[in-house]
């Protein structure tokens, strides 16, 4: 038995749940019940987390039963503080005492200027020599869309290259770089059809069928070939947008070798490189940005979620050479969020003060140790993966027909039942992935070590519980 399960089955939680704990029963309240009837069929997360929340603070959630729970999807990483932080709060509630205008569209403020050289403080410094910074509508999918116009514009070229598994958005450009097809079978076709899909370094399960630093190398073989074969049928792309670590995806971090070669590939081809750092950025990884990994520069880096500080916000950051396009070339109403902008600014400076690059790459390690002494125990653990702070499980049936590699198919039947045992004991995870079979961790940075430890007894439990129920 390894410590992880000797814990688990020993010793009370120290936050949330007990070792003899009494499991929540999720019956409807009459807010679901109105949000049921009311909300469109397109709802999502409350089919899976069905709360109705009051109150938050921290790491922590309260729904209208009193009921308390661990929150681990922090608004999709977008609460890198975690709820109602201080000093989020606290720029917030400054913004209203001066008066300051809310609402600006995208003329300038001591805010908002403030926040841009706080922003342009924490890029490396290669690419803060040359940035220039549009801001968007205030979601991720329209700081990809803009992305997308920009590239178009300066390289004159119209299509562009995505990576199965990637998630960029919802709107209909973002969307056509979707790996996933469910969400676009229903549309038949998207708006823009100018999308090549190439093969993503998934090690766990290669492409290739062989993982490894040989599949890194027959993968970026096969993107060189791509972009350099005369008679490859593919034309030379605007550009190339890629995740640093795939969230939706299933937590997939790229291979940095693979990284740095995809840069010296698109460079040498005259390729503008996407990074979709939504998800990723703002010390998620245990670096301020997912690509300072590899060491790499792209030319364009999209941001949104953790840079409103909880608030709406989306921008595009890029070398000045693409700085092609003319006025009104993407524009929105609400591109001059004056609180998120302060907020951002709050918690820009606030993860460089506490070093929380440092500390998400810390808890981020001692909850993989905790999941891979786990693993000796629970075969259904099949790949533990991520970086920093943005951690998932992919969850295997250890009796299925292995793959070429030799794993175990996905168990996409357990991971919906770990999700519910978990949120029975007071834990929000959410699930991702291939058939939704990846278990996904991503906390506010600001989770405490205790608070790891108890993370992990809870979804040891859950996990014990949910296979019992299969």
């Amino acid at each position: 038995m390894s410590v992880a399960t000797s814990l688990i089955q020993e010793q009370p939680a120290r936050s949330v749940a007990t070792a003899a704990e009494t499991l929540y029963q999720f019956n409807e309240s009459p807010l679901l019940a109105r949000q049921n009837r009311q909300e469109s069929n397109a709802r999502s997360y409350p089919r899976r987390i069905p709360l109705a929340l009051k109150r938050a603070k921290g790491l922590y959630v309260e729904d209208v039963e009193g009921r308390r729970f661990i929150d681990c999807l922090a608004g999709a990483g977008t609460l890198a503080l975690g709820h109602n932080h201080a000093v989020v709060i606290e720029a917030i509630q400054q913004v209203l005492a001066d008066e300051l205008p809310l609402h600006t569209l995208d003329l300038t403020t001591p805010v908002k200027d403030q926040f841009v050289q706080d922003l342009f403080a924490l890029l490396p410094a290669d690419l803060a020599r040359e940035a220039k910074i549009q801001f968007c509508g205030p979601t991720g999918t329209d700081a990809v869309e803009a992305a997308l116009k920009l590239v178009r514009t300066a390289t004159g070229r119209s299509t562009v290259l995505s990576f199965q598994g990637g998630y960029h958005g919802m709107s209909q450009g973002a969307l056509s770089l979707m790996g996933s097809l469910g969400p676009k079978e229903p549309l038949g076709a998207l708006l823009s059809n100018g999308v090549q899909f190439m093969p993503y370094p998934y090690d766990y399960r290669c492409p290739f069928g062989v993982g490894g630093e040989l599949g890194v190398q027959i993968n970026l073989n096969y993107l060189d070939n791509l972009l350099n074969d005369p008679e490859g049928g593919v034309q030379l792309p605007a550009a190339v947008i890629v995740e640093v670590v795939q969230g939706e995806g299933g937590v997939i971090p790229a291979d940095l070798d693979w990284l740095r070669g995809l840069r010296r590939i698109t460079e040498k081809a005259g390729v503008a490189l996407i990074v979709d750092e939504i998800q990723s950025g703002f010390a998620r990884t245990g670096k301020m940005f997912a690509f300072e990994h590899a060491g790499i520069i792209p030319d364009v880096v999209v941001m949104s979620k953790a840079i409103g500080g909880s608030l709406p916000l989306a921008v595009v950051v890029y070398r000045d050479w693409l700085d092609t396009w003319l006025p009104g070339a993407h524009a929105g109403t609400f591109r001059g969020n004056q609180m998120a902008m302060a907020a951002g600014s709050a918690v820009m400076r606030y993860l460089v003060e506490h070093n929380m690059c440092e500390h998400a790459a810390a808890m981020g390690e001692r909850l993989s140790e905790h999941l891979r002494l786990l693993q000796r125990d629970f075969p259904q653990l099949g790949d533990i993966r991520g970086r920093g702070l943005m951690l998932g499980v992919e969850l295997v049936d250890p009796d299925g027909l292995p793959d070429r590699q030799g794993h175990p198919p996905a168990f996409a039947r357990l991971a919906p039942l770990v999700q519910r045992e978990c949120l029975k004991r007071g834990l929000i995870l959410e699930l991702g992935g291939r058939n939704g079979a990846v278990v996904r961790f991503l906390p506010p940075l600001v989770i405490t070590a205790a608070e790891i430890d108890t993370v992990a007894e809870i979804f040891g439990r859950a996990l014990s519980a949910a296979l019992k129920a299969l």
